[in-house]
Formats: structure tokens, sequence, C-alpha cells
């Protein structure tokens, strides 16, 4: 049985940086100022930015609301790069207290219907 933070890893992360590359490209940024900004690589971008990484988790609207208020900070200078993992980390938490972590870890971490592993997420908020 994996962990919700193997979860997290694999999927949640993965998709916050997908919505945050796509909403920074709608803003007008280039691919190669969006991987310098989030620290990866430039085929990465490309990669969330076609579905091919990060792709398969549907966001409710606050979530989506939270990636594209750091999107905006990041685009106008109000955030910068040193922000990314306090931010990142920020959103995370706010989709650990949701069911959506639960859904994936079902999913992808063959866990039995009755684990409660993720509503003890909502905790450390």
């Amino acid at each position: 049985m994996k962990p919700p933070c193997e979860m997290v890893v694999w999927y949640v992360i993965p998709a916050i940086r997908s919505e945050l590359a796509k909403d920074l490209l709608k803003l007008g940024m280039k691919q190669k100022t969006i991987s310098e900004l989030m620290d990866i690589t430039q085929p990465a971008v490309s990669q969330y930015l076609t579905d091919k990484r990060g792709s398969g988790i549907e966001f409710n609207d606050d979530v989506k609301q939270l990636i594209q208020d750091f999107a905006d900070d990041l685009n106008d200078g109000t955030a910068t790069k040193a922000d990314i993992i306090s931010r990142t980390c920020y959103i995370c938490k706010r989709i650990k207290t949701e069911d959506i972590l639960c859904q994936i870890h079902r999913e992808h971490g063959h866990v039995p219907a009755d684990c409660k592993a993720c509503l003890g997420s909502a905790l450390e908020l």
C-alpha cells in the first residue's frame, strides 16, 4: 500500500505544475521563462502544457483559483521564484484536505475501501 505522500509526489505536484505552467502561458510568459521560474526543464514545461505530464486530475474551482492567483503574482512580480515551494506546499495542503487525494489514492495506491490515511492530512493545516 502506497502512502498518501507518494500520491502527492506522483500525481498532485505534477498537476499543480501543469496548471501553473498553463496559467503562466496564458498570461503571455514564454516556455523558457516558465522553465527558469519554476526551476524545471523547458521540455518538462512543454509536457505540462500538452498534458503529457501532470494531467488526469480535475481541481475544484477553489484550487484552480489558488493556482491562478499564484500565476498572477508570479507574472506581476508580487511572488518570486523563492515563493514556489511555499505556495506549492500551501496549495498541496489544501488539496490534501479534500476528497481528491483520497480518490487518487484509491485509484493508484491499492488501498482498502475503509482507508482513512488521507483524512489525517487535514490536521496538518
